[in-house]
């Protein structure tokens, strides 16, 4: 009996190691787990002249999931964000894992992510948020990452909100290494309405990745 006990709780720890990403590997399919959603970005973020990968996933875990009566299916688990670096002898490694940056969906409001690598090796997270109910509001917000001492750190941001019944939108861009704020007031269903002002910003030790939810 102890035996048997033993196979089965062997057999649930690789069930559920199979649905982790992995550790390393040299595909973002080797990586993620199969059925997970999944997006990514390459690009050199810790300047040793070595590919590195950004990984966006989604996991299909069935307690976080809901089907309505029209058959679609609500995803509610949490995106992860994953950070390889690229490996000299090839291949990437896991550096670290972002679990809880972002908030869950739910069915009247949702969260849509993006991320890419500039050519300099800034790490951008794209964020956009959107409610079909309760706010005629959406808002996208950009956040730019630079990977330096020994960790990825804010360098910038860029929030805009637009109203859809209304048509006006701001947009305000707030750069932490120059440490000056753009803001721009514009409307979408009107033209000549746009208006533009700089302020400085009050300088501050910068945020690093996973600070706080985005």
């Amino acid at each position: 009996m102890k035996k048997l006990i033993f196979i089965f709780s062997c057999l649930c720890a690789l069930g559920m190691n199979a649905q982790t990403l992995k550790q390393q590997g040299t595909s973002v399919e080797q990586i993620v787990p199969e059925g997970w959603e999944h997006q990514e970005a390459e690009g050199d973020l810790n300047k040793d002249g070595i590919k590195d990968l950004v990984v966006l996933t989604k996991p299909n875990f069935k307690e976080n999931m809901k089907t309505r009566d029209d058959g679609y299916v609500y995803n509610f688990n949490k995106y992860i964000i994953a950070i390889y670096f690229g490996q000299a002898a090839g291949g990437f490694q896991l550096w670290k894992q972002y679990k809880e940056l972002f908030p869950a969906d739910d069915e009247w409001c949702s969260i849509d992510v993006d991320v890419s690598i500039t050519e300099k090796g800034a790490l951008n997270i794209d964020r956009d948020f959107f409610a079909s109910a309760g706010s005629y509001g959406t808002s996208q917000t950009k956040y730019t990452y630079r990977y330096q001492n020994g960790d990825f750190f804010l360098i910038g941001q860029e929030d805009r909100e637009m109203m859809r019944n209304t048509g006006e939108m701001t947009t305000v861009s707030e750069n932490y290494l120059t440490w000056r704020r753009q803001t721009i007031k514009d409307n979408a269903f009107e033209e000549g309405k746009k208006k533009e002002t700089w302020s400085k910003l009050p300088k501050k030790p910068l945020e690093k990745l996973g600070d706080h939810e985005l």
